[in-house]
């Protein structure tokens, strides 16, 4: 029985956590190396890669970006497709699939989402950078979770868990607050034309029928309606992602006879030695190729294959695209907003999640993991001010007509989050004992 928890449940954790924490590395990487090409003798060509304009005609279509937006509009589409992946597994079979084990997380989410908010607003004093309420809603998951790693056995895997499943929740309502808040414009024909589209899809769904072709072509058909729409595209990406199936066709067990039959049927056949599979060796094969398509679940293939590709490549690209921010190019009286989004993420999240998942605690509707203590939590709410990734994006959303606040905003999500990933690992190593 150990075994068998250890291998569906702990192991799959584990692995997550190393890829996000190699993640973090990678997303810090790329964030000083663009920080250094900004602020070098060579900042132009940093620059002039990022605006270089690549695009496509057909007819009277045209679609012309600078490369900065297809990472940010398109490569972030792929990583709010798998945001919203692991949204569905956890409602449907993770750590919020029940009151008692989503409790804690909500309520940590929900105050490290509205104090950071509060705060800022409070704090924010010119009308032109109220938009910019959003930017410290959510916690970086590879970045703070990078960090836990760094402490070794100090800290349990349940908090790892929280810290997921709390960051999970806030990237929900930033996903929301994208959605609601800061599309504009929208033609709501073409919206019609994307809804169709989804709901063919749901249509597909409900039948148990899944083609990664077809979901993919389907998926960036509603991903260009979209962008034209004026609605963001990335959130193409999450509808998508929670139409995807996740029941499988088979279950693995009524199915393991078949694999059996086959692979004996094929190892009668492996004795020729050639380096050609015969007729038969390739249709056994397929029959194999066959089984596991029907018993994996197409949510859990996807997220699987994207994961790594969103950690390793999709994120450090959108951090190298969106960092390089020069350093000595505001002058001091520019700065609030900088200084007002740094305090939102450093005190709005930490006061955030800890008073709220006291709040939960005391009033006993929430209940602290096993192993975990308030220290803990105190710890982690610290870290939820790293806010990279999802904060940099809301910026871009924010103030895309505004260079100059776009630049702020992102030294302030920088050195907030800078700070916050500090002191949660002092802190949490001080009051923390190696196992």
């Amino acid at each position: 029985m150990a075994k068998k928890l250890n291998r569906s449940i702990v192991a799959p954790i584990a692995k997550f956590v190393k890829i996000e924490s190699l993640s973090g590395i990678l997303l810090f990487t790329a964030t000083i190396t663009a920080l250094i090409w900004a602020n070098s003798p060579y900042v132009e060509s940093y620059q002039n890669i990022w605006t270089h304009h690549i695009g496509f005609e057909i007819g009277s279509f045209e679609l012309s970006k600078p490369l900065s937006l297809w990472v940010n509009d398109g490569l972030m589409a792929i990583f709010f497709f798998l945001i919203g992946l692991e949204i569905k597994r956890e409602i449907l079979l993770g750590e919020l699939n029940s009151l008692k084990k989503a409790s804690l997380p909500i309520f940590a989410a929900v105050g490290g989402v509205f104090i950071p908010i509060g705060l800022f607003l409070f704090l924010n004093k010119d009308p032109l950078t109220a938009d910019g309420w959003g930017i410290p809603m959510a916690t970086d998951i590879a970045f703070s979770l990078a960090i836990l790693q760094l402490l070794g056995d100090r800290v349990p895997l349940s908090l790892k868990i929280f810290l997921t499943a709390f960051a999970i929740v806030d990237d929900l309502m930033a996903v929301l607050a994208i959605a609601i808040f800061y599309s504009h414009h929208i033609d709501w024909v073409l919206i019609g034309y994307a809804l169709l589209v989804l709901l063919i899809l749901v249509a597909l769904s409900a039948r148990r029928y899944f083609n990664m072709y077809i979901y993919a072509a389907c998926g960036t058909l509603v991903w260009l309606l979209f962008l034209k729409s004026g609605i963001h595209p990335t959130i193409a990406g999450v509808l998508v992602a929670l139409i995807i199936p996740i029941r499988r066709k088979h279950p693995l067990k009524d199915s393991i006879d078949y694999l059996d039959d086959i692979t004996t049927k094929l190892h009668r056949t492996s004795n020729d030695g050639g380096e050609m599979l015969s007729k038969r060796q390739i249709y056994l094969i397929d029959g194999i190729q066959d089984w596991v398509a029907n018993v994996q679940s197409p949510l859990q293939q996807l997220e699987n294959n994207l994961h790594g590709w969103v950690a390793y490549f999709i994120i450090p690209i959108f951090a190298f695209a969106n960092s390089g921010i020069p350093l000595g190019g505001s002058s001091s009286g520019d700065m609030s907003l900088a200084i007002n989004l740094a305090l939102a993420l450093l005190l709005g999240k930490s006061l955030g999640v800890i008073s709220f998942s006291f709040l939960g605690v005391k009033l006993g509707m929430a209940a602290l993991p096993k192993g975990l203590n308030f220290k803990h939590i105190v710890g982690v709410s610290l870290l939820a001010g790293v806010g990279f990734t999802m904060a940099i994006f809301i910026a871009n959303l924010a103030f895309e007509d505004e260079p100059n606040f776009i630049e702020l905003s992102k030294l302030g999500i920088l050195s907030g989050s800078l700070i916050s990933g500090f002191l949660g690992y002092l802190f949490l190593r001080i009051v923390t004992k190696k196992g």
